[in-house]
């Protein structure tokens, strides 16, 4: 009875596991929903399922490549963590509509279209984990580098190519027999009057190509583009190779398939290997990954040696091959939103905040447009979908914008004209632009805030950052470029968020500064480069001419008047005078 009655405290606690992870898992997918309304919620899902069925009709009709495979795939993901946050949980499959005509050519109708001899299967994508999983309850495993083209079935009656046909929906797809024959990568004959049914990767040859590195050259697009193409080039059609992966109507064996197509001169046996202890499906990723190949890859394919005949096989993914793909080198990322950054000389950078992602193991939340003239030629905004990459694999990088947001939020933009080396020196509102004569805009504080940072940096204020300076801002202690001078420990210790230990070390750090050397000073406050060419205090600089500041080694005639402006702005020339006062050398 005690056994029994463990037994069921056992099961118990595990339903009551099971259900508190039921739970932890619906919140977390909670948090992941855009923050959206219901019917824009339903306006966006709707948005994205017609775009992706463009998608697909132009990959499995046209046998076009608008979208690279890992954010397609991405893009699937995202409509159906949309739909189950919208309460419809359903898988993205895509869907190609072909219409046949029963007076068309044997196997095609009048679009061109055909049936495929032998079903072409999809692949089902996992990770590690998941290879783990899957291969530990198998045996006679083989491993492929999924090659980065477009697929195709040939098939070879008494020898000769009959027919050859896009991937399509795996069932029917493009009739690409005539480009087909075109290719010399392509056998126009097999030996032995063999009839056979081949099913590979048409891909764009490249040289010593390492998937590791950032990629650029979109070499499935440029196959993909071939093909349709009227009249290509007889060097093009010598760039694409031919990768066959699959001969479904072979022999029952992978190693004597992989003999029989080596003797068709095909070289699917170099890229083929057994799996073992000593060279794991991991071994094998991870050299293709990282040494030069003839193709791009976007990972590796587990297969079984012996599969079913093909006469059985379906379009869907099957139970006997699994993908374990690269590491994404770009990402499908969502715009939570925008934010324009005012640099201390007046630019305008835009950074576009990020649902996070990532890339290569590295989280991504955010990218730099770069300047105000980018942003608006691309007009990101939040709920748009942005392809990310590293640049260098360093420096995250918008690449393209995937699509736009049904519904376009507004946002306040930066005036550019407003901002200059001479804006935003102080935050009062009645006090004129140094530069324009016109009242502070609120983007000031932003201004301000990198002007005050360079100030520290360039003034050695060691662990003086733009937090410090911002808390110093929000609670009005600094309100200009000098203020800090008249701050003492008591004034620090009333700001939030400073301690007495923290005051003490602000205002050993303001002393210090205090001490710095006049041309540092100069370039602590935002004179332009150059300023350091003339000796002499701020009563001498400030009364040089274009012709005295030009004459000076290595300025020419736009520095000196960005030189004569500085030293003459009224702003800066108050600045001076309380420089002057403070008791600052040099002013």
């Amino acid at each position: 009875m005690q056994g029994i009655w463990r037994q069921t405290l056992w099961l118990a606690a595990m339903l009551a596991a099971l259900l508190v992870g039921a739970v932890v898992s619906d919140a977390a997918a909670a948090d992941s929903c855009p923050r959206w309304d219901k019917p824009r919620l339903e306006q966006e899902i709707s948005a994205l399922e017609a775009r992706l069925a463009r998608w697909d009709r132009a990959y499995y009709r046209d046998g076009g490549s608008p979208v690279d495979d890992e954010l397609y795939d991405q893009a699937g993901a995202r409509l159906e963590a949309w739909r189950k946050c919208a309460g419809q949980p359903e898988r993205h499959t895509p869907k190609l509509r072909v219409t046949t005509s029963r007076s068309a050519g044997a196997g095609a109708n009048a679009g061109g279209v055909r049936r495929h001899p032998v079903v072409q299967t999809g692949l089902e994508k996992t990770d590690g984990d998941g290879i783990k999983r899957w291969s530990s309850r198998r045996e006679d495993l083989w491993i492929q580098p999924k090659v980065d083209g477009v697929a195709v079935t040939l098939r070879y009656a008494e020898g000769q190519l009959v027919e050859a046909v896009s991937r399509g929906d795996g069932q029917r797809g493009q009739d690409w027999t005539a480009r087909a024959r075109e290719l010399p990568a392509v056998p126009d004959t097999l030996p032995d009057d063999l009839s056979a049914v081949l099913q590979g990767e048409l891909y764009w040859r490249l040289s010593r190509h390492i998937q590791a590195e950032p990629q650029r050259h979109r070499a499935r697009n440029k196959v993909a583009g071939l093909m349709r193409k009227a009249a290509p080039s007889a060097d093009a059609l010598e760039r694409v190779g031919l990768f066959v992966w699959g001969w479904p109507d072979g022999p029952v064996t992978m190693s004597e398939r992989l003999a029989g197509l080596t003797a068709l001169g095909l070289d699917t046996a170099d890229y083929t290997h057994a799996l073992n202890d000593r060279r794991d499906a991991a071994y094998w990723r991870q050299r293709w990954y990282h040494t030069p190949l003839p193709f791009a890859s976007d990972g590796v394919v587990l297969k079984q040696g012996r599969r079913p005949d093909g006469t059985h096989w379906h379009s869907r993914p099957p139970a006997w091959t699994r993908a374990w793909k690269y590491p994404a080198q770009r990402a499908l990322a969502g715009v939570r939103g925008i934010e324009f950054r005012i640099g201390r000389t007046g630019r305008i950078t835009p950074l576009v905040y990020l649902d996070p992602v990532y890339i290569e193991g590295r989280r991504i939340s955010r990218v730099s447009l770069g300047s105000l003239a980018r942003w608006k030629r691309l007009d990101v905004r939040a709920g748009d979908q942005l392809s990310v990459t590293l640049g260098g694999l360093t420096i995250p990088e918008l690449e393209s914008v995937v699509w736009q947001a049904g519904e376009r939020e507004p946002l306040r933009v930066p005036e550019a004209g407003r901002y200059d080396r001479l804006s935003c020196l102080a935050l009062s509102g009645a006090e004129a632009s140094a530069s324009t004569g016109e009242s502070r805009p609120p983007e000031c504080k932003r201004q301000l805030l990198a002007r005050l940072d360079w100030l520290g940096q360039t003034l050695g204020m060691s662990g003086v950052g733009e937090g410090t300076w911002q808390a110093l801002m929000d609670a009005g202690a600094v309100t200009d470029l000098l203020d800090w001078l008249a701050l003492d420990r008591a004034g620090l210790e009333q700001v939030p968020g400073i301690g007495a230990a923290r005051a003490q070390t602000l205002q050993a750090r303001f002393d210090a500064a205090r001490q710095q050397p006049f041309a540092v000073w100069l370039e602590a406050l935002g004179a332009p480069p150059g300023s350091d060419r003339a000796s002499g205090n701020w009563a001498t600089l400030s009364g040089y001419t274009r012709r005295d500041w030009a004459s000076r080694s290595g300025i020419g005639s736009v520095r000196a008047e960005d030189l004569v402006a500085f030293f003459r702005a009224p702003a800066v020339r108050a600045l001076a005078d309380r420089l002057a006062a403070a008791g600052i050398d040099g002013f």
